[in-house]
């Protein structure tokens, strides 16, 4: 496997993120470096439905979407992106009014995934009661391996194109006061993606059911925080990433 030295330290290339290595050197990392998804690539690695040709549509999207997750989980300045246009991107989820480049990266994927105009009382998660961080550690601690994203299908290219999408992992780390199950949790749903002469994402638009997701991580009984802590500590999480 090819390789890049940071320092002294070796840090093998990802198959599926370009952009993770390239200019790593000047790009200012959210924990202080390149991050590494080996644990979610062997999860979706086993757990995939389908293998895409090399070069095909679908693995073009598959991988592009995942190199913007990571630059969008893993980078803090908009100047270090290269899979978004940051002058007009704009992420759209389940008809929403769009959020910018700006917007998203400060509150998080997470957040602005599952941002919702339901009551306070009927709300599965309160994203405008989470930061960056705390989103983060919330699905990181659930998710120890990670949550892994497959594309399924493509629809049309570019500069429009229409896909869907899986989403999975496995529960076996605590949510919000809910002990793991150890059971798959996984949702599915359909992008919608402009993209420019570059390639870079100019509109996101993302349709899923979020109870889907909820409905896996609810399952667990409710526990104490210290039972929390204690579990969370046990699954020796890892960075969460798809």
């Amino acid at each position: 496997m090819d390789s890049k030295e940071k320092g002294t330290k070796t840090i093998a290339e990802d198959k599926y993120r370009s952009f993770l290595h390239d200019e790593a050197e000047t790009t200012e990392w959210r924990h202080g470096g390149p991050p590494s998804y080996d644990s979610v690539n062997q999860l979706f690695e086993e757990g995939r439905t389908k293998e895409w040709p090399k070069g095909s549509v679908e693995e073009i999207v598959q991988n592009a979407i995942k190199s913007w997750e990571m630059e969008l989980s893993h980078k803090t300045r908009l100047q270090d992106f290269k899979t978004i246009n940051p002058q007009k991107f704009k992420l759209i989820v389940n008809g929403r009014e769009g959020l910018s480049a700006e917007d998203t990266l400060r509150i998080g994927s997470y957040n602005a995934l599952l941002k919702s105009s339901l009551p306070d009382e009927l709300k599965y998660y309160k994203a405008e009661e989470e930061t960056f961080e705390s989103s983060h550690e919330a699905f990181r601690s659930a998710f120890p391996r990670g949550f892994a994203w497959e594309v399924l299908n493509v629809y049309s290219g570019p500069p429009v194109i229409t896909f869907k999408f899986r989403h999975w992992g496995f529960f076996e780390g605590p949510f919000k006061g809910h002990a793991p199950t150890g059971q798959k949790v996984e949702f599915f749903g359909v992008g919608v993606l402009k993209v420019d002469e570059s390639l870079r994402a100019e509109d996101v638009e993302v349709y899923y059911e979020p109870a889907e997701l909820f409905s896996g991580l609810l399952k667990g009984e409710l526990i104490s925080e210290s039972q929390s802590q204690q579990i969370h500590t046990s699954s020796h999480a890892c960075p969460f990433s798809n």
